[in-house]
């Protein structure tokens, strides 16, 4: 079943002023856009401060002036924002979906179909999309649903600030929302709220003949193509220079071998496109086009750059049990969304070089997703939860080292997990610990080790330090624990104890 995400920007003509780098407005006070409509000078868009104060769009600038003192006002430029938001749109090609389009003039939509096992599922896709989106500084409403009428009237009537509406569940998530929700033309909307319809449930079992008599065949296009009942093609933004190949079908396909083969031509049509630039591909996205005007979208990542075109064609043909032909597709498209250069190397049988593991992480990556395949890296810091950081498998060598002069536990908890313990004050270990509920006696135990707080990161550290020890109970099992403070002074600590790993 496919699956769209609409994402609404409400304040994105202000929010793009206030992520400019040279001349950003100032943040403190609420800022407007304005532009002529006749020979009226009107707030064509406001940030939330400016909402908050009462104003909206369409108000004239004069009272939007009068009811906020400091009203900072800017020009208008909504081809400045139509392109601005491009540029996002292409962002989002490059860390969602290849299936991106922009929803003019506040908006994108997205065909998540079958992307979102590479993101930890739709929930935590939409979220991660939010959350880059609030740290870039653009405000965003993010829903999804079967269809783009379906979501886009989610983001902007329902979702706060997200809405996953469960598949096949159409009806029910837009029922309560109101008819404004379906994109009609105002007057549309007027006329239906003069004859009693407030809301999208209205419309069910509704007889269309003397609706579409009276308000023309817009209102059930918008309606069907809500509940999915007719297409609305998402036509995905491509970047300039994009280096792609196309192949059209004069009769449909459909078959998974025939599928296969044809993956086989385009691959190595796009490894010869990539050779004559001397690029190498990290991305690629295959997009099947259905007789039915659907899309199916498929996308691959390698973690390296390559062109060789059978491990191309096999990642590629890995992932066709995911397309749904329909009732035929009948053209293909392989591009490669990512390409880096790639020369060529002379390779001889006298070089001491290692296996060579891109093409088996790349499988697995393309199966589980690019953030279940990483390997950990030292960083350089004492303190034990900061001194290593997940980095991409193929990574380079940072030429950080882990800390040697004391032995670390081969398993470190997350967080320092809390613990039941009697020791003396201020240097001597405990004599037993209460860790999940079972009692430990020590029989062994090496320490304190003191690593003081880093002051540098933050200012609550500037004094606490801890005291490990590593400790062995009656069974031979080993533990790391440390004391929260110097068992001294109560500034440096809470002098609570806390089980922070395991030793091998």
């Amino acid at each position: 079943m496919a699956r769209v995400i609409s994402v609404f920007l409400p304040t994105w003509p202000t929010d793009r002023l206030r992520r400019r780098v040279d001349s950003a407005p100032s943040a403190e006070r609420p800022l407007i856009t304005a532009g002529r409509i006749g020979n009226r000078r009107l707030v064509i868009a406001a940030d939330a401060g400016a909402l908050a104060l009462g104003l909206h769009v369409g108000m004239p600038v004069s009272k939007a002036q009068a009811l906020a003192p400091g009203l900072l006002i800017e020009a208008a430029n909504p081809k400045g924002d139509a392109e601005s938001l491009e540029r996002l749109a292409l962002w989002v090609v490059e860390r969602v979906s290849p299936m991106v389009a922009v929803d003019p003039p506040d908006g994108l939509v997205i065909d998540s179909t079958g992307a979102d096992h590479l993101h930890g599922g739709e929930a935590e896709m939409i979220d991660a999309l939010l959350g880059r989106l609030l740290m870039s500084g653009v405000t965003a409403r993010i829903a999804i649903a079967d269809t783009w009428g379906a979501a886009h009237a989610l983001a902007r009537f329902a979702a706060d600030p997200t809405y996953l509406a469960d598949p096949g569940q159409t009806d029910a998530a837009l029922a309560p929302l109101p008819l404004d929700a379906l994109r009609l033309p105002p007057a549309v909307v007027s006329g239906l709220h003069d004859l009693g319809f407030s809301a999208i449930g209205d419309f069910l079992g509704q007889p269309r003949g003397p609706l579409t008599r009276r308000f023309g065949p817009e209102l059930w296009r918008r309606l069907d193509q809500a509940f999915g009942d007719a297409a609305e093609p998402i036509v995905p933004l491509r970047p300039e220079g994009l280096i792609e190949v196309r192949r059209t079908f004069f009769e449909p396909i459909g078959a998974a071998e025939t599928i296969a083969r044809y993956i086989g031509k385009l691959v190595a049509a796009l490894c010869a496109a990539l050779e004559e630039r001397g690029l190498g591909a990290r991305r690629l996205d295959l997009m099947c086009h259905r007789v039915d005007n659907r899309t199916q979208a498929v996308r691959v990542g390698l973690a390296v750059p390559q062109r060789d075109p059978a491990r191309l064609t096999r990642l590629l043909c890995d992932k066709i049990e995911t397309i749904a032909p329909g009732f035929g597709i009948e053209i293909m498209t392989l591009a490669a969304t990512l390409a880096e250069p790639l020369g060529a190397t002379q390779v001889s049988s006298l070089d001491a070089t290692g296996p060579d593991l891109s093409g088996l992480i790349d499988v697995l990556a393309n199966r589980v997703g690019p953030r279940g395949i990483y390997r950990m890296a030292p960083v350089a810091s004492d303190v034990p939860e900061r001194s290593a950081r997940r980095v991409a498998p193929l990574a380079e060598d940072t030429g950080a080292g882990w800390p040697d002069h004391w032995p670390r536990p081969s398993r470190l908890l997350r967080t320092p997990e809390p613990i039941e313990t009697l020791a003396l004050l201020p240097d001597h270990p405990p004599n037993w610990i209460a860790w999940r509920g079972i009692r430990h006696r020590i029989r062994r135990a090496d320490g304190p080790e003191r690593i003081f707080g880093e002051w540098w990161a933050r200012d609550a550290e500037m004094i606490a330090v801890r005291d490990y020890f590593r400790i062995e109970n009656e069974a031979g099992e080993r533990y790391w624990i440390f004391r929260a403070g110097d068992g001294e002074d109560a500034a440096t600590g809470s002098h609570r104890w806390f089980l922070h790993g395991v030793f091998g």
